[in-house]
């Protein structure tokens, strides 16, 4: 039987934990088992309020939030495990990318902060690697985007130039060219982050389902050209972002009290997809395959207008290259827990700007 590992992912959304059972074969992928763990409602609140908080920096900061996320993170390697009828003794490692609260990579003294101790999740038994950003940001790198490494290694096609799209609360690009060129990628900017924001202040709903409320808006083409202006669009990679620079503070920068807010939504789908489609055609051109994956996949107005941004690309999602939109994420970490396992670098210096590549992550010891 071959070695199994489980990949734990949960993104800037905060809705909870994506849990992935997968065995690694050459260049693929066998997904044995999925589940999707919510957090309580009183944990995502709390996560939410920590977030904002400029001045955290270290685990030790939000010592209960660190065990009670640890806790929901272990319960979903269980519970998928149950799923899965397979035994706690069958898998080799668990990746856990934790609950990112801050990431600073070009601050003063640089630092991402993931919760979810790790130790927690190792007392099923099962080693977990953690921690994986900190190794690349010791070297000099931003320690995201990771999954490219993973792209490359899953999605490279020797006669194709790719690219993997990830639309999480950030978009991230993987450019992935034909032959034996250097992999590229970076953080585009927001993905659903300003878009769930806005749903959630005038929805009163997590976020914009199907992107249906948003298609009922106009695109408002001044305040999308001020948007764009933002000096982040214009940074040239290596460069990743988060939260803490796209949020609602952000987009009060605007004048967008005195707009409608279904025309607002409508413009931040096009901010995400404009900034997106110009980064895809400063790397990689305007004739290539684009595979997208992550929860942006759902909204139908956001593929509609990304297709339409990229006219000469073929706009797919990774079903048809061989893996489910939804966990390419979470297999990302399995896969990267295995690289850990055997002693294997993780990160791409061309993505990160790292001065080297190296072994990412800190290994707990199952008991």
């Amino acid at each position: 039987m071959p070695d199994l590992y489980i990949g734990l992912m949960s993104g800037t959304s905060m809705d909870g934990i994506d849990a992935a059972l997968v065995s690694f074969g050459d260049n693929v992928v066998d997904i044995v088992a999925t589940h999707e763990h919510h957090y309580p409602k009183g944990l995502k609140r709390d996560l939410l309020a920590a977030r904002d908080n400029a001045a955290l920096k270290r685990c030790e900061d939000v010592p209960d939030l660190h065990r009670s996320v640890g806790e929901c993170f272990r319960d979903a390697a269980i519970e998928l495990l149950a799923r899965a009828d397979v035994d706690r003794s069958s898998v080799t490692a668990i990746g856990s990318h934790g609950q990112t609260l801050r990431h600073e990579p070009d601050a003063e003294q640089p630092y991402s902060l993931q919760i979810g101790d790790p130790d927690i999740i190792a007392a099923t038994g099962i080693t977990t690697v953690a921690d994986f950003r900190r190794a690349d940001i010791e070297l000099g790198g931003q320690g995201a985007p990771l999954a490219p490494a993973f792209h490359e290694w899953l999605f490279r096609e020797k006669d194709a130039l790719r690219v993997v799209l990830n639309i999480g609360g950030i978009a991230n690009v993987t450019v992935l060219p034909a032959g034996g060129g250097e992999t590229t990628g970076f953080d585009t900017g927001p993905g659903n982050t300003l878009l769930d924001a806005w749903a959630r202040e005038h929805l009163r709903e997590q976020f914009d389902r199907s992107g249906a409320w948003g298609a009922t808006g106009t695109v408002q083409d001044d305040l999308l050209r001020q948007m764009l202006a933002d000096p982040y669009f214009h940074k040239p990679p290596p460069k990743s972002t988060g939260f803490e620079y796209f949020n609602m503070e952000w987009l009060r920068r605007f004048t967008v009290s005195a707009i409608a807010p279904a025309d607002v939504q409508a413009t931040l789908c096009a901010l995400t997809t404009t900034s997106i489609a110009r980064a895809i055609q400063s790397t990689a051109g305007g004739n290539c395959d684009v595979f997208v994956c992550g929860g942006g996949v759902h909204n139908a107005d956001l593929m509609q207008r990304l297709g339409a941004e990229l006219p000469d690309c073929e706009v797919q999602t990774t079903t048809v290259a061989g893996l489910d939109p939804d966990w390419v994420e979470a297999v990302a970490f399995a896969w990267l827990a295995m690289r850990t396992s055997q002693g294997l670098t993780g990160n791409l210096p061309s993505v990160t700007g790292a001065k080297g590549a190296a072994v990412l992550g800190s290994i707990h010891q199952g008991s």
